[in-house]
């Protein structure tokens, strides 16, 4: 059985074209890993991901990364910054910004909030 987005060519651009509010979805599977494409136009909530860790690679615009020692990454096109497992964080915008993440494919992307 093939995993999402094996043997099929993908556009990003066409997936999200138009899209301006959050989306977040799985564009392709490798091993137990997903590629999810991310639209983010807001703030997004404090969370963290116990048993796996997280990789942003901004596409489009500028995403921001509050972390929980009251640091903010800002990740311009072409930039990338991993999340280790277990860090409270949060991504938020100031305009739509486009990012790919990479990440198992079993992780529940709303997080543990508490």
């Amino acid at each position: 059985m093939l995993k999402k987005g094996q043997l099929e060519l993908l556009n990003l651009n066409t997936l999200i074209k138009n899209q301006n509010e959050y989306t977040n979805f799985i564009v392709s599977e490798v091993n137990d890993h997903a590629l999810r494409i991310v639209v983010i136009n807001g703030e997004y909530h404090w969370h963290k991901h116990e048993e796996c860790d997280e990789l942003f690679y901004v596409l489009e615009g500028e995403l921001f990364i509050d972390l929980e020692n009251n640091e903010t990454i800002s990740l311009k096109p072409g930039e990338i910054f991993a999340i280790p497992a277990n860090t409270m964080h949060r991504t938020r915008s100031k305009e739509r910004t486009v990012n790919l993440c990479f990440e198992k494919a079993s992780n529940d992307i709303t997080g543990n909030i508490g």
